[in-house]
């Protein structure tokens, strides 16, 4: 299976023909769910508390005695029953952390990309060249090439400037070919691959 490569102008220039080991995978919609449920519950902090009666201050004293009063029993007013008592139940620090082997996100990565690439939402391309540190001129690269904004840009290496000017486009995203994970891969309706981050093992 071949990738188109697009020159600056978004006309395509070649094909780049993708490994054996993308080309030849068979589909494991398992694996994937698998991958990116870990994936989505490993980014949870977990730091969500709530007090329960014993930890909301107040309410030592008994509001009032037993018996006699004409009013319901009573031992504290800080009761879950009571307005600005505890909690029942409620959510607590927890770990929600779900290990995965790094060779199951390798083979879930490399599906996604076979996917990305039937669609034919996968191209190699060059970075948008950056004169100025510009919004615009990352607005204008996704133009030429005819990209949706919610685009990923996988580079070799991290490009401060390209960065920099992107961070006010919500949808775009840019990362570095050893961090990519089959998460941003899935969430983007456009992968585009420089030169350099295709040929240093990903697709090739």
């Amino acid at each position: 299976m071949d990738i188109d490569i697009l020159n600056p102008q978004g006309k395509s220039t070649g094909k780049k023909a993708l490994s054996e080991t993308i080309a030849s995978i068979k589909p494991n919609k398992h694996l994937v769910h698998e991958v990116v449920r870990a994936y989505l519950a490993n980014q949870r902090q977990g730091t969500h508390a709530t007090l329960t009666r014993g930890n909301v201050s107040g309410g030592g004293k008994k509001p009032w005695k037993q018996k006699h009063t004409g009013r319901a029993r009573a031992g504290t007013s800080r009761s879950p029953l009571w307005r600005g008592g505890g909690i029942i139940q409620g959510p607590m620090p927890r770990n929600y952390t779900i290990p995965i082997p790094q060779a199951k996100v390798k083979a879930a990565l490399n599906q996604i990309l076979f996917i990305k690439a039937k669609a034919g939402e996968l191209v190699v391309a060059d970075a948008p060249k950056m004169d100025k540190v510009k919004t615009k001129s990352i607005t204008q690269w996704l133009k030429a090439l005819s990209l949706p904004q919610k685009s990923l840009l996988v580079l070799e290496k991290n490009d401060a400037k390209i960065s920099l000017a992107a961070r006010n486009l919500t949808d775009f995203k840019i990362m570095e070919r050893k961090h990519l994970h089959p998460y941003q891969v899935l969430n983007a309706k456009k992968v585009v691959f420089t030169p350099e981050a295709a040929g240093a093992g990903t697709l090739s």
